[in-house]
């Protein structure tokens, strides 16, 4: 957003402003007008926009926008009010457009600029908004570039505001002036960029948090029913391998569709009851010919007098038409008062539902969006019994998840030896785990390669670290076991399940004494602790802290090993600094954290040691 339109050698405005009249009279035009300024002229000329328009207010916008119905608004509003005190009582106005071009918002001296309710080429010609849409990058117009007459004393930059994980143009922010100077940036470009990045970060907050909440609903539905579940919003979709299964890609475009549809409906519902409703209830959906019904008297209340938080997550029936024989129990998934998505869970007509033959909950502890969905990853795949890969560093909880995912699985581990009768029984169909694959003698990688081409369903569990490059032999299978993959997160990655990690990982206390409990100082250092060796790193620490601690009552930070108590430095340290920092550390482990004994170790004085100390923390 930073790059602009305007090169930085113009023709001067008066030779614009001369260029432009004789543009309008139909005469030939000097050499040295931009190609850009004439083409968008001649688009103005073309769409049959009037330069001497005189009306500042027109009576309707052809296409109205409410606040409620635009995300952009609802996200820029917080930081449009913050900024709009910084224009002052000058000629400067903010203008905040969508992708349309339509403005949803104004601020300063444009509260009666002429057409300010649509600001596309086809309305009133070339002008910043436009120009920043359609070239994505930062754009200012000046003066006579604009088309209108009413526009020629106005300079404006604009910059066009991105949806954070898709990038699509969402609309723009402006700020516009008096007639500025020329070849220099607009005066009011930085606050136009700072607003756009600033929208920009609310909307990814927001988006964040609304696909949290969805996942987490997917997670739900996953664990407690153990059926093939769909999760969508109109933008992402999570479908689980037995909805894959059930569904084929035509029919889940056709669930999307129908589900966006009752989307709309339950939040036009969710909002306060007008005159003109009917109070009937009852919601249908008949786009691409679904049919869409409440799906018994037992579910939520969808009456006159049903509340709005009942109209937000009232499930609706599906029956897809496309010759797929399942229905969809859809269940819109509120957030803030308003519905951010659904979770379609599928059911054969006349059928069973479709079950998992896995264990459906996963026990392990961790409520972290990243360790959460690696969990219901593997849930997924494990409820058809075919090969399944978990990745991850040392640590990370790979044998566990397995171990969770099949029930009494022939465990090898092949860091001690090879597979012996393992591959029989796998061939058999007994379900085989195979810790650390990247360990396997290239015999047994080549015996489980052919077994794979041979029966690629065979229930295999398999773990692997990344290390040194694997050779072509496992390679191989690392590919063939890629596509039913879980990549599972470090332990840094989720700090926040630390805390849930320590009472689970701490032994059986002994009778008579209380169990591990930890000082809110020692959580935040356990917490801020990169962990190379992740939880199993962690395990050891519990472990010695409950076999060895004396002293009663929670564990202070003064208890924790030296690298934790410490912490990561707070700032970038130079290899000098980072070795003397490995250095002092590793002389604190060596004197059981007496400063002073490591102080002499080191040959420097003990105030010395705690300067340095403080200086890595910054």
């Amino acid at each position: 957003m930073t790059s602009t339109e305007h090169p930085c050698v113009r023709p001067s405005l008066a030779s614009l402003r001369r260029a432009r009249e004789l543009f309008l009279r139909g005469h030939q035009l000097p050499d040295d007008v931009p190609d850009d300024v004439v083409a968008a002229w001649k688009r103005a000329r073309f769409f049959g926009v009037r330069h001497d328009v005189t009306d500042s207010a027109p009576e309707a916008p052809r296409h109205p926008v409410r606040p409620a119905e635009s995300t952009l608004l609802t996200a820029a509003l917080p930081v449009l009010e913050r900024l709009a005190p910084t224009l002052g009582t000058g000629q400067a106005a903010l203008v905040v457009t969508d992708e349309r071009l339509r403005v949803l918002w104004t601020a300063g001296s444009t509260q009666d600029a002429p057409c300010r309710r649509d600001l596309s080429e086809q309305e009133v010609g070339h002008n910043s908004a436009a120009l920043a849409l359609r070239t994505r990058r930062r754009a200012e117009v000046h003066g006579p570039e604009h088309f209108l007459d009413l526009w020629q004393d106005v300079s404006a930059v604009s910059v066009p505001v991105l949806a954070p994980e898709t990038g699509r143009a969402l609309g723009t922010v402006t700020v516009t002036s008096g007639l500025s100077g020329e070849c220099t940036p607009h005066l009011g470009a930085p606050l136009a960029e700072a607003a756009a990045s600033a929208v920009e970060a609310e909307l990814l907050a927001r988006s964040r948090a609304a696909e949290r909440v969805l996942l987490d609903a997917y997670l739900r539905a996953m664990r407690e029913r153990g059926r093939a579940v769909v999760a969508l919003d109109g933008r992402n979709r999570l479908v689980s391998e037995a909805a894959g299964h059930l569904l084929s890609p035509e029919g889940l475009e056709a669930l999307e569709r129908s589900t966006v549809a009752l989307l709309r409906t339950a939040d036009r519902a969710a909002q306060p009851a007008s005159e003109d409703d009917s109070g009937s209830g009852t919601t249908t959906a008949t786009e691409a010919g679904n049919e869409a019904e409440p799906p018994s008297a037992s579910g939520p209340a969808t009456g006159p007098g049903a509340s709005a938080g009942s109209a937000l997550s009232a499930p609706y029936r599906i029956r897809l038409p496309d010759g797929a024989d399942c229905s969809a129990t859809v269940t819109p998934v509120p957030h803030l008062g308003s519905v951010i998505g659904a979770v379609a869970v599928l059911e054969r007509m006349g059928r069973a539902p479709v079950v998992s033959a896995a264990r459906a909950v996963v026990s392990l502890a961790g409520r972290s969006v990243p360790w959460r969905h690696a969990v219901g990853r593997g849930t997924e795949l494990a409820l058809t019994p075919e090969p399944l890969l978990l990745v991850g560093e040392r640590g990370t909880g790979k044998t566990s998840l397995a171990r969770e995912l099949v029930a009494r699985p022939l465990i090898v581990d092949a860091a001690e030896g090879g597979l012996g009768a393992g591959i029989g029984e796998l061939a058999d169909g007994r379900p085989l785990l195979i810790r650390h694959v990247e360990r396997l003698a290239q015999p047994d990688t080549a015996a489980l390669n052919s077994l794979l081409d041979a029966r690629p369903g065979v229930p295999l569990l398999a773990t692997y670290t990344p290390g040194a490059p694997p050779g072509p032999c496992l390679q191989r299978l690392l590919d063939t076991l890629a596509a039913r993959s879980v990549t599972l997160p470090a332990l840094r990655e989720r700090p926040e399940d630390v805390r849930e990690l320590l009472p689970v990982l701490a032994p059986t206390s002994a009778p008579g004494r209380p169990p591990l409990t930890w000082t809110l100082d020692a959580l935040h250092a356990l917490e801020q602790y990169p962990w190379p060796g992740n939880v199993t790193e962690l395990a050891h620490l519990v472990r010695a802290l409950a076999e060895t601690r004396r002293a009663t009552g929670p564990v202070g930070r003064a208890e924790l090993p030296d690298p934790v108590r410490e912490g990561p430095a707070t700032r970038h340290l130079s290899p000098m600094e980072h070795a003397e920092r490995t250095a002092i550390l590793e002389a604190l482990r060596r004197n059981g954290g007496n400063k002073a004994r490591a102080a002499a170790a080191l040959g420097i004085a003990r105030a010395t040691l705690y300067r340095k100390l403080r200086g890595y923390r910054g």
